[in-house]
């Protein structure tokens, strides 16, 4: 059977540009912006509130706006390091993709405008703008400098500012804790993955494990204190039957159990430096951020939104066949 002409390896323009867009990433994106809504609004039923598709398609349109331009920027660097990839191949025009990367992030900006109207929360607006920044001043200036993890973990942490704003919040001083515990998180991510083309420095791994573990611990931090200040969390508090423990105490272990196995998962890679361990333990951690969000949402909202959350897994896990998280 013969291929799609011009797509090397039997390639076909619909999944090169799922290829430069990340696909799978973006349920994670989707899972950031949905959670930071759900840890403030507290909904215990299964709703759709009027502002919450806007401000999800904001999260959503500002994450593949990033991703696009992250290989517009990039192009000239992956003709030596990754010349496979859509742009450099020449599959994809990169002047295209520019204009359709430019083209996401005005619509993000255009989202989060129409969320903070439609939900009366000005403040939505103002973290659009900020991402809008923060997207294009890593994709274009940050990326390859000291201060890139700071600015990456910075438009995740805003992702899910995002969400929270659109909400009402942050409403304690305790939710402050989440989004920078997510953006320490990613920042860690980031500099995890940084020589993942090649073999890694041990000690810039052992950094972003050590940052990674920061950002676990301030947002299982946040949602503990947030509890108590509530009173007990809608999972349900009290003692279980024949446990004898109560239901935040149970939360936190969860919290710490799945944390822990994110942890390994990466530290794996400092004690074997290859590219596959590295590259693996960056799919897992970025993967693992929609457990993650699930687990917090569980705290705030039970267990009905933070089975749709951890639902998107699901297309994560089957667009990852085909298309690379990294």
């Amino acid at each position: 059977m013969p291929r799609p002409t011009g797509a090397p390896g039997g390639s076909h323009p619909v999944l090169d540009w799922a290829r430069l867009l990340r696909l799978p990433n973006h349920a994670t994106a989707v899972a950031d912006v949905l959670a930071g809504y759900l840890v403030v609004s507290g909904l215990k039923t299964v709703a759709l509130p009027v502002g919450l598709p806007w401000v999800v398609g904001a999260g959503w349109a500002f994450y593949a706006a990033g991703m696009v331009l992250n290989d517009v920027f990039d192009v000239a660097l992956d003709r030596e390091e990754r010349p496979e990839r859509p742009l450099p191949s020449g599959r994809i025009d990169v002047r295209t993709a520019a204009f359709v990367g430019q083209g996401l992030l005005a619509l993000g900006g255009a989202c989060a405008c129409v969320a903070a109207f439609v939900g009366g929360t000005p403040a939505t607006a103002l973290v659009g703008a900020l991402l809008t920044a923060a997207v294009w001043i890593y994709d274009r200036h940050a990326k390859g400098t000291p201060l890139g993890p700071a600015v990456m973990g910075t438009c995740r942490g805003l992702n899910w500012l995002l969400g929270m704003t659109a909400a009402g919040g942050p409403i304690h001083e305790a939710h402050w804790l989440l989004p920078l515990g997510v953006a320490s998180y990613v920042a860690g991510i980031t500099i995890y993955a940084r020589d993942e083309a090649a073999t890694s420095r041990r000690v810039m791994l052992a950094r972003g494990v050590t940052l990674m573990a920061t950002g676990l611990a301030l947002a299982g931090l946040s949602t503990v204190l947030a509890a108590r200040a509530a009173g007990g969390i809608p999972w349900g508090d009290g003692p279980r039957p024949g446990v004898g423990v109560d239901r935040l105490t149970a939360w936190a272990g969860l919290w710490t159990l799945v944390s822990a196995s994110v942890l390994l998962r990466a530290l794996l890679g400092v004690f074997e430096p290859t590219p596959q361990r590295v590259r693996a333990a960056v799919g897992n951690s970025i993967m693992s951020l929609i457990t993650l969000d699930a687990i917090l949402v569980l705290a705030a909202c039970g267990e009905p939104w933070a089975v749709v959350v951890l639902a998107l897994l699901a297309p994560f896990l089957l667009l990852r066949r085909s298309i690379p998280p990294t």
